[in-house]
Parts: C-alpha cells; structure tokens; sequence
C-alpha cells in the first residue's frame, strides 16, 4: 500500500455537526466523523441526514473522513413541488 493511497467506504449521515461537519455511519457500523470535500462544496451539493455517501479516509487514522460523493436515490427526493404558473406582464 502507498502512503497516498485512501481507503473508500459507503455509508449513511446520520446527523449534521457544526462547521460542515457530519457524522457518517459507515455500512461496517462504524461511525466517524467526515467533512465535506472541496469539490462538493465548490459545485454546492447539499448533504442531509440520511443520504447515502461515499467517504474517504486515511488509513492512519479511521475516525475521521472526507465526502468524495453523494449517491442519488430514486425514491429520497418524494415529490416534487408544484409550480405556479408565471404571468406576464405588460
């Protein structure tokens, strides 16, 4: 194993800490602490308690992790709002 190489694993968010911090419950039952990465924050993806993500850590050290990704559920979004109609004016 390289020294730069990172370990992935899924997991659920299960609750959102201050400073774009979350707690991420991986599918092992671990539970860490991750932040979201740059990218994420650059392209304004927005992260809820229960999405699904994809997290990246350090094999030195297995409590704390970065967000690489977001994973969509088909069913997570329920419906979608209704929109009024838009009026011209004159």
């Amino acid at each position: 194993m390289a020294k730069e190489e990172l370990i992935t694993f899924e997991g659920e968010v299960s609750e959102i800490l201050p400073d774009a911090r979350y707690r991420v419950r991986l599918e092992s039952g671990h539970e860490i602490v991750a932040y979201t990465a740059g990218k994420m924050k650059k392209n304004r993806i927005k992260t809820l308690a229960g999405d699904r993500v994809t997290v990246e850590m350090s094999p030195y050290d297995l409590d704390k992790g970065r967000l690489i990704f977001r994973h969509k559920d088909s069913g997570s979004g329920g419906p979608r709002p209704v929109r009024r109609p838009q009026f011209r004016r004159r």
